[in-house]
């Protein structure tokens, strides 16, 4: 498969984004998924690998915008770190599978999506740290960080981990995601 086009990649994103409505609802009816199975992040992750970081990083701010106005979900107090969040993910993720070339295609994949989701939950919550919190007067600590992004994400982060590759793999054999 040649190359996608700017069309094509356009309309991926807007699949991904649409998909960051419909996940959370979909599991909207299992008590705290949100923030248990971070459903917005799989089609954010999948977006900046299939399309590249430009297209990564626009998923990453419209999915959770677009979801806030239609389903009220996240939060309008939560939504500028969520889209600081997420549109580091695809951006990182666009960025990595780009650049890593270790031959293997699973791994560059789990080493794009693990710099992805590291780098993102650093950035994030330093963002948090020096831009949010203080505007909200609430104090955050390391411990808040981590409890947040790493303990109570823990079951999101390892369906992310398996599904994302096996979602990607799929799409390349069906031909939808073109080789590298």
């Amino acid at each position: 498969m040649k190359k996608m086009s700017h069309l094509t990649r356009s309309i991926t994103t807007a699949v991904c984004a649409a998909l960051c409505v419909v996940l959370p609802m979909a599991l909207h009816a299992i008590p705290n998924a949100g923030t248990l199975l971070s459903p917005m992040h799989i089609p954010v992750l999948l977006c900046g690998l299939i399309c590249g970081w430009q297209y990564g990083l626009a998923c990453g701010i419209i999915g959770p915008l677009l979801s806030s106005f239609i389903t009220s979900m996240p939060a309008w107090g939560y939504l500028p770190t969520m889209m600081v969040e997420l549109a580091l993910y695809g951006l990182i993720s666009g960025i990595m599978i780009r650049l890593v070339r270790t031959g293997k295609l699973l791994a560059d994949l789990y080493i794009s999506l693990l710099t992805a989701m590291l780098a993102g939950r650093v950035l994030t919550g330093i963002a948090r740290a020096l831009i949010f919190a203080p505007r909200s007067g609430n104090a955050y600590s390391l411990s808040a960080w981590a409890t947040g992004y790493f303990v109570s994400s823990f079951p999101g982060i390892l369906l992310q981990l398996i599904l994302i590759p096996i979602l990607y793999m799929a799409l390349r054999r069906a031909k939808l995601v073109p080789s590298r």
